[in-house]
């Protein structure tokens, strides 16, 4: 007889289901926002948390390490000189509120401005977790398309005007505008000034999520939407998982007071890890430039490795725009495809990915899509893993049709 006591009764209501045990990675891991591994630099991070702790070790008596509920200083003054160089808007480092990750940034966010029943706009395909967390707090969220440019601004105003005529003013606009999640668009000047101003024209705020913007390599880093004229209304989110360390747990709002002094008010953690914000701001001061530019040279080959392989294995029948950065890649198959259904199967062979619908304010209409991140496996093990991925897929649906052209 078991003596172990059972929670499951006493469980609050409108939990999601139960986690399932994690039992490690598959062989063929192409899902999260994982790094990659030898692109982590363990010896530049080792010299640098000897320095601070040097340093700065006593400061780790208080809370914040003596720099106030916003985080730590040094943190604070190195991303103010990261967005006032590469981001083209110079906020103060009192601007700046560090976070354990973008998504405790976007879950303040929601948590100050939305209420349930409030409208939300995202663009049609997005990151599933700022999805999910919107609709966790009882928003409506309502998709508008996108093109090869990201955001549409023509759309969006089409969906604002009938929102003011329906007697709803949206709480905020969510949007990815550089290395969007998951189609990876870069959206250009004309198009953000576009949204910017129809943003404003209705009164609506933008959260601007710019987690990937450093990893763009093959055009000119287009300024936030921060940095424009006019753009008071809008927050900028950012994080340091995508090109240092997911593990670190680091992400960051930058917005005016008002807005962070409410979030500060609901911010229950007692402040963001102190240690892995004085190892990064070290760190970072002094190599940010040389890190970034090994890690996209790294990431750019692995990039073309899974191209190459799609290619080859699935010819015709994979449809997708060549990542211009990140670390993934928004791939549509024929309409025979499911990619709900192909994921069980997949994962039995060791290939995971992360179906369509996950990622899509209308989950069905993307039924045909996945999407697989690149930065973790190594080329080998992206090249096995993607024929591995055609193999299946053309055990349950038929696709690709093996031909000539595409290899067995």
């Amino acid at each position: 007889m078991s003596n172990a006591f059972d929670f499951q009764a006493l469980f609050a209501k409108g939990l999601p289901a139960p986690a399932a045990r994690w039992n490690g990675f598959p062989k063929y891991n192409f899902v999260g926002g994982h790094n990659d591994p030898d692109g982590i630099p363990v010896e530049g991070l080792i010299a640098s948390a000897t320095n601070a702790l040097r340093r700065r070790g006593q400061t780790l008596a208080t809370y914040n390490l003596d720099g106030g509920p916003l985080g730590d200083r040094e943190m604070r003054e190195f991303l103010a000189w990261k967005m006032k160089t590469y981001r083209g808007f110079d906020p103060s480092p009192d601007e700046i509120l560090v976070t354990p990750g973008s998504n405790p940034a976007l879950l303040l966010i929601f948590d100050v401005l939305i209420n349930r029943g409030d409208t939300v706009i995202a663009e049609e395909f997005t990151y599933s977790g700022a999805l999910g967390r919107m609709r966790a707090r009882g928003a409506t969220v309502v998709g508008a398309r996108l093109d090869d440019q990201g955001l549409s601004a023509d759309h969006l105003e089409e969906l604002l005007a009938a929102q003011k005529k329906a007697g709803v003013r949206p709480k905020l606009i969510y949007t990815i505008p550089t290395i969007q999640n998951p189609t990876s668009t870069v959206m250009p000047v004309a198009r953000r000034r576009a949204i910017l101003d129809v943003s404003r024209k209705y009164g609506v705020p933008v959260l601007e999520d710019e987690c990937y913007a450093d990893l763009l390599w093959e055009q000119k880093w287009p300024p936030s939407m921060r940095a424009m004229e006019g753009s008071e209304h809008v927050i900028h989110v950012g994080s340091f998982s995508k090109y240092l360390s997911p593990s670190l747990r680091l992400g960051y709002i930058a917005a005016p007071w008002q807005l962070l002094s409410q979030m500060l008010a609901i911010k229950y953690d007692s402040g963001t890890s102190a240690l892995p914000q004085m190892v990064v701001a070290d760190f970072m001061k002094a190599h940010y430039d040389d890190h970034v530019a090994a890690l996209k040279g790294r990431l750019k080959k692995k990039r073309d490795a899974l191209v190459e392989a799609l290619h080859e294995q699935f010819g015709a029948s994979a449809e997708f725009a060549v990542p211009p950065g990140g670390i993934y890649l928004w791939l549509r198959l024929p309409e025979a495809v499911d990619t709900r259904k192909l994921a069980a199967p997949a994962l039995a062979e060791g290939v995971a990915f992360n179906p369509g619908p996950e990622w899509a304010v209308d989950g069905p209409s993307a039924s045909r899509y996945l999407r697989l991140c690149y930065a973790y496996p190594d080329e080998a093990t992206i090249r096995d893993g993607v024929a591995k991925l055609a193999e299946v897929c053309h055990r349950e649906f038929g696709v690709p049709v093996r031909s000539a052209n595409v290899a067995r």
